[in-house]
């Protein structure tokens, strides 16, 4: 998975750089509501992450779940953050 993630990571960083237009990604650095935008899609999709566990809805939480990882990914850049820094914070709490 840390594949996946670093992939993903640097598939986000290239839209932040090159704000490609018609670019989902590349909308969230750009909108008008600033990170305010990611943090309520953050919100947003955990809700329906919480929904789809509480329905017990395994597609639907895969579904979800990878949204949420998407937006935090986006937040991170956004922080000048990176994937790195969450597996250091995770391996800490080993």
């Amino acid at each position: 998975m840390n594949d996946v993630l670093d992939d993903l990571f640097e598939v986000i960083e290239d839209r932040k750089e090159t704000l490609p237009e018609g670019s989902y990604t590349a909308s969230l650095f750009t909108h008008e509501k600033g990170e305010n935008a990611v943090l309520e899609k953050l919100g947003e999709e955990m809700t329906e992450l919480i929904i789809a566990a509480k329905d017990d809805d395994r597609e639907e939480i895969a579904y979800e779940g990878s949204d949420v990882i998407y937006h935090l990914l986006v937040l991170l850049s956004m922080k000048d953050m990176e994937p790195a820094d969450l597996r250091e914070e995770l391996e800490s709490r080993r």
